[in-house]
């Protein structure tokens, strides 16, 4: 199959959150199932690092074109931007010179131009469209007017869809009390790569960046730097606990400008301001040598459709916690992580036993295995591919055999994950 997907930020704009990494792992897994698969995004900036990183090189039409991992990316030019909203006009020129040759569209996110003129011109050619939301369905952070206004000037656009497909039980509640049928919304898991986890940093090596001893735990908060996340909940818990060994490290990109100075400020008007670390934003070797340093993962977010930083806290073997919030939360409770309420308290109540019941963490972290072998996109991948083979009328020649073939995304699906080397259950 010929297949495009659209998509707000991609690779190597990771800073923009977990849809960068999820449209990329979702792309190389297809094209290990010998599908030819098209990425259609925004250049969001691109410098000399970007240019490097993506393998792109300028397309006098297009922007800037990259074909790393067999997989076409154009990063169409951006004339204007407001916050994540782009406009991008080689959009059209791109409908009308390439949208014919595909088989089917994916479109993720919302809230931007590129998803509804793709999906206008599908409608004209009959070419069947997807679009995953992204848990965005339901404004939550700011704008909900010009959201709404979105929403009503695009009501086609997600109305005339094939398919919506969501990644939890409570997006897809979101959804269909929207008024979508049942038999047109998709559930299906996020997942994660791996391989990228198979071989793991030496333990110690953040907790030396962060001048920490041996002796001195840390929880992580790991993900973009925004109110919904809960990070705050993280600070005011902090001098419940009464441990003033334990370091609390928030990392990630700043989300909302002036939010980090803010948790700052929090911290110190709580008195634990030494307790409480700000790295930055942590990429590939540093994301995964912070994950396994921490004595836990925390996310103990106000929304989550998913919580794609918990699950990779899973596959390195560090359990986790998230708020019931969080569309893992199901997967992961009593297995590899505790599942708090949104609020201060019922969070001090899961850090308080996983910091000091150690049978209960070595249990959690030895569940962790398991968990990451469902979440792998080597499995998932498959129910992608089903999808589209069904909206295209080729389900009939894929026969079992391709189907069930493991997708060679550098490790297969049958890996055991005592391989991966999972780091101890002490920290």
């Amino acid at each position: 199959m010929r297949i495009l997907k659209v998509t707000q930020a991609y690779d190597p704009f990771l800073a923009r959150g977990g849809p960068a990494i999820k449209v990329r792992s979702i792309a190389r897994g297809l094209v290990s199932l010998g599908h030819q698969v098209t990425v259609l995004t925004a250049d969001l900036g691109f410098g000399p690092a970007e240019i490097s990183a993506a393998a792109a090189l300028k397309s006098p039409h297009q922007g800037w074109r990259s074909e790393r991992d067999d997989i076409e990316t154009i990063y169409l030019t951006t004339r204007a931007r407001y916050r994540n909203l782009t406009i991008n006009p080689g959009v059209l020129r791109f409908c009308h010179s390439r949208l014919p040759e595909f088989d089917v569209v994916h479109i993720y996110g919302l809230y931007d131009t590129l998803g509804p003129a793709v999906a206008r011109v599908c409608r004209r050619l009959s070419i069947p469209y997807i679009v995953e939301p992204l848990g965005m369905l339901r404004p939550i952070d700011r704008g909900f007017f010009l959201k709404n206004l979105w929403k009503g000037m695009n009501h086609t656009y997600l109305h005339r869809a094939d398919k919506i497909v969501t990644t939890c039980e409570m997006e897809r509640g979101e959804v269909l009390a929207e008024g979508f049928l049942a038999q047109r919304v998709q559930l299906r898991y996020n997942g994660v790569e791996l391989d990228e986890f198979r071989m793991l940093p030496v333990p110690g090596s953040f907790r030396a960046k962060l001048g920490l001893t041996d002796a001195q735990r840390f929880v992580l908060f790991l993900g973009r730097i925004i109110p919904r996340k809960g990070a705050d909940l993280l600070i005011e818990a902090m001098p419940r606990l009464q441990n003033k060994s334990l370091k609390l490290v928030v990392a990630g990109p700043e989300g909302e400008s002036g939010y980090v100075n803010s948790l700052r400020n929090a911290a110190k008007s709580r008195g634990v301001e030494s307790l409480v670390l700000f790295p930055g934003p942590l990429y590939g070797e540093d994301k995964k040598a912070a994950i396994v340093d921490a004595a836990l993962f925390a996310l103990p977010s106000r929304y989550e459709n998913f919580g794609n930083s918990a699950a990779e806290a899973i596959a390195c073997g560090t359990p986790v916690i998230v708020s019931d919030q969080c569309g893992i939360a199901s997967l992961i409770d009593g297995r590899a992580g505790l599942v708090c309420a949104y609020n201060a308290d019922s969070l001090l109540d899961c850090l308080s036993r996983m910091l000091s019941e150690e049978s209960l963490r070595r249990t959690l972290a030895s569940g962790c295995p398991q968990v990451a072998q469902e979440l792998s996109w080597s499995r998932l991948i498959h129910e992608v591919e089903d999808t589209y083979l069904q909206l295209t009328g080729k389900m009939h020649e894929a026969d079992s055999a391709r189907r069930s073939r493991p997708v060679n995304l550098k490790v297969d699906c049958e890996t055991p994950l005592a391989s991966l080397n999972v780091p101890p259950t002490t920290h």
